[in-house]
């Protein structure tokens, strides 16, 4: 695949970022385009490795390795090679419906699960899955290809996140009338609202639901089902139900203080910012900002690193990121953390590198728990207290943080944002429709059949799985649809 001798030849240039002083004043993506002929050289670094690892999504030691969607990488990199751009897109989107969003925002388990990567940097996939789609969108080869023929059937998708409109998406290709309830106003779920503008535009979101709705997808926006219209009257007016929910229900902190003024999830915080965004330019006010602020960030991952970056946006007095981890290594422990499995090392991302420019340090420490947030006679937050912890065994093996005596701090803070992952979904659909839960409170339904306790009620996504990846969730809402194709017919036609 590729140029046999490419790997030797080249080396590993990935798309190039807008400069930090240029992005912190804006909300536009932070990534930009390699040229194309940077992005063919980089194809050829494809090797001809003989078994692929990068194409087919795994879990080793509850990290991803490989692609969830299998996408067919060696293939359109050797594509993209030769200058084949639409051969490319179409053996992308072979396996992959939104390709625009996983080039964005997708972590590239598939690079983690690259030959090249053993022992020098990954081909650069998820950079060239993003120039193949972006290419083919700019030359006007992405275009509304509804089905020839309706089957009659009728399937209601709650939910239109990832998993719900990849479901959609395939359910609609397959000939059934869709429509997708979705309780914001506007469609994408974590999409729209959950992942800030630069990272992923909004207009690349509306742009293929646009095409979605031209194809003949139907979008109910502004109705929560369970409240503005029941689940039991999804149940029965539609053929089948699909519940796509999101795992909405965030981790909380119990500790003194929670209820003051200036505590707040970052899902509270992140949304309304791209809702205020999209709306007016931020101009109506309706959002939590961190201007002028001392903010502090509790959570270490990806949602942890969007309320940095936003809040460097509003022009906050500075932002501390606590993570009650330990610091991974530099590098790849080879030994406890071989290839191919997700590598357990530190990275940088947008927001730290931003917060380092701003301030001169990685906002991030570690290892490091929250006693309670203290406040002023009129219940705002002015301080949180934080203590130095070690994780430490107890007599059955189970780990657990033991404080380190003497590192108690108190540090002034206006704004703390939750940012501490999701516990699972929310109640009153399960309650309504009364299908069982699993023990981590996410709708029971086995992979492979998304069947529910409830008859022709279907589950995916993050809602039976779990808080995941983006790429997850569409791997679960094209594997849900294949499972209600086969339901409402006896067989599927669905890949």
């Amino acid at each position: 695949m590729g140029k046999p001798t490419g790997f030797l030849e080249y080396t590993r240039v990935a798309n190039p970022t807008r400069p930090i002083p240029e992005r912190l004043k804006d909300w536009n993506e932070v990534y930009v385009l390699r040229d194309k002929e940077t992005c063919e050289t980089q194809g050829a670094r494809c090797m001809d490795c003989g078994i692929p690892f990068c194409h087919r999504g795994e879990l080793m030691h509850n990290g991803a390795s490989g692609c969830p969607v299998y996408n067919l990488i060696p293939e359109w990199n050797d594509l993209i090679y030769r200058g084949r751009w639409r051969q490319a897109l179409d053996r992308l989107h072979h396996t992959n419906n939104f390709p625009e969003f996983t080039g964005r925002v997708c972590p590239a388990p598939c690079e983690a699960g690259c030959v090249l990567g053993i022992n020098e940097p990954a081909v650069t996939i998820h950079d060239n899955e993003r120039t193949i789609i972006d290419w083919g969108f700019k030359n006007g080869w992405v275009v509304p290809e509804p089905p020839e023929h309706r089957t009659g059937k009728t399937v209601a998708v709650v939910g239109s996140g990832p998993a719900g409109l990849a479901a959609a998406a395939q359910l609609n290709k397959a000939g059934h009338l869709v429509t997708v309830f979705e309780r914001d106003d506007r469609v994408g779920g974590l999409l729209m609202y959950g992942i800030p503008n630069m990272k992923l535009d909004k207009a690349v979101v509306q742009r293929r639901v646009d095409i979605l709705a031209e194809e003949g997808v139907v979008f109910k926006t502004g109705v929560e089902v369970g409240k503005d219209i029941s689940a039991k009257k999804l149940h029965k007016e539609f053929d089948a139900v699909v519940l796509t929910t999101g795992a909405t229900n965030p981790r909380d902190l119990k500790v003194e203080g929670r209820e003051l003024k200036g505590v707040h999830y970052a899902m509270e915080f992140l949304r309304a910012n791209t809702k205020s965004l999209l709306d007016s330019e931020l101009k109506d006010g309706n959002f939590i900002s961190a201007e002028g602020k001392k903010v502090i960030v509790i959570g270490g991952g990806d949602t942890g690193t969007d309320c940095v970056a936003t809040s460097l946006r509003h022009g906050c007095e500075n932002v501390r990121q606590f993570e009650i981890m330990p610091k991974p290594p530099v590098e790849r422990n080879r030994e406890v953390n071989p290839w191919p499995e997700w590598p357990a090392s530190l990275k940088i991302d947008y927001g730290q590198h931003e917060a380092i420019f701003k301030q001169g340090e990685d906002p991030r420490e570690y290892l490091v728990m929250t006693k309670k947030f203290e406040g002023d006679k009129d219940g705002n937050l002015v301080a949180i207290h934080t203590v130095n912890i070690a994780w430490m065994r107890d007599d059955e093996g189970r780990m657990f943080p033991k404080e380190i005596e003497g590192t108690e701090r108190r540090l002034e803070a206006d704004l703390v944002l939750l940012a501490m992952g999701f516990l699972g979904p929310e109640d009153k659909i399960a309650e309504e429709l009364a299908f069982d839960r699993d023990g981590c409170s996410n709708y029971k339904a086995e992979y492979g059949e998304f069947k529910t306790s409830t008859k022709k009620v279907f589950a995916a996504g993050d809602a039976r799985r779990g808080q995941s990846l983006v790429v997850w969730a569409i791997n679960e809402g094209r594997a849900v649809a294949r499972e209600v194709d086969r339901y409402l017919m006896g067989d599927t036609v669905l890949p």
